[in-house]
């Protein structure tokens, strides 16, 4: 029953039921739970380094269990989004409204781009589908060309929208990867349609198709609910792509390959990315935090995830890592010093 553990993911979307049906504080418990309780409950649990053997590889990697687990953050998502825009509608104060709008953002950062991430790098054609629907939440589904096709080659190099470069802040990073990322996912998609001789602006591109399904998307809600409603979720998938880069910064940062020769730098090792065993940032996020692994083999499913020796780890879980981050100074006295000279 061990796949029955990642089922902690599922205490996010609890909260965040509580935040739709709620008024006052507990509109804001996503919030505060995410970034308050499990930082907390993280740090006094503690991480554990333990990996599976050759044999319970086998058996973990072939119980179905933990695709399912897994798979139920598609219907899961939808359906939170569906009671999001239902929520919104309410007559609500200012505090409530932003509250409901922070919660919906927690969804499509901490569930819905997360469990994406981890499809998206599967081989069925289902699984990825199942990746791009939940980016769409996001609006930002042309992560799933640059991520794969992008980010995993350059990692580590200037070339890479995603790794975050020493003394470089959180907020200017934001910035710089956001549109760093948009244009190199274009820059994949043209290039790939040129080498097969195909007319870039048609529906032979990938990133031009994603364009489009975010686009109807924003015009139903506008059409179904209103145009201010389709503000509420833009705000809260703006929300979900910030909490996606803030982990893309802490995953990264300040690392960097060394160049080889002219042409090329040296293979992705294990320092290269930050690394995390602290237990229940690890079940609720499906093992991101054993980012070191994911980058040697990423096509490895999440519960098969390894900690890797070598690996550069961080002081805290992810959780308690993205609150540091917003706080420049003291992110710089405590990561700094462990980057390499």
């Amino acid at each position: 029953m061990r796949p029955l553990r990642y089922l902690m993911a599922y205490s996010m979307p609890f909260t965040v039921a509580l935040s739709f049906m709620g008024h006052g504080w507990i509109c804001f418990l996503p919030l505060v739970y995410g970034f308050g309780v499990i930082p907390l409950l993280d740090q006094l649990v503690g991480p554990k380094h333990f990996n599976l053997s050759e044999s319970e590889q086998q058996r973990e990697g072939s119980n179905l269990l933990y695709d399912i687990v897994i798979y139920l953050a598609v219907p899961v998502q939808l359906g939170m989004l569906v009671w999001f825009l239902i929520a919104v509608q309410e007559q609500l104060s200012m505090a409530d409204l932003v509250g409901r709008i922070t919660a919906m953002g927690m969804m499509c950062g901490v569930l819905g781009i997360n469990v994406a991430h981890e499809l998206g790098h599967r081989p069925k054609a289902p699984e990825r589908a199942m990746a791009k629907t939940l980016l769409a939440t996001s609006l930002y589904m042309h992560f799933y060309i640059e991520h794969n096709k992008g980010h995993h080659r350059n990692v580590g190099t200037p070339a890479d929208g995603a790794t975050a470069r020493r003394n470089e802040m959180l907020y200017a990073f934001w910035l710089r990867t956001i549109v760093q990322s948009f244009l190199s996912a274009w820059q994949i998609s043209t290039k790939e349609l040129k080498r097969k001789k195909q007319p870039v602006l048609s529906l032979h591109n990938e990133m031009l198709r994603m364009l489009l399904v975010q686009a109807a998307l924003m015009a139903s809600i506008a059409w179904l609910c209103s145009p201010m409603i389709l503000f509420y979720f833009m705000c809260a998938a703006l929300m979900g792509i910030l909490l996606l880069e803030t982990v893309n910064y802490i995953e990264h940062y300040g690392l960097h390959r060394r160049k080889v020769n002219d042409f090329r730098y040296e293979d992705v090792e294990p320092e290269h990315s930050w690394n995390s065993d602290h237990v229940l940032g690890r079940l609720v996020l499906f093992e991101l935090t054993r980012h070191s692994d994911h980058h040697y083999e990423p096509a490895k499913h999440y519960q098969l995830l390894d900690s890797m020796q070598g690996a550069s780890q961080l002081p805290a879980g992810y959780p308690a890592m993205m609150v540091l981050s917003l706080f420049p100074p003291l992110w710089f006295r405590v990561m700094n010093p462990k980057l390499p000279k």
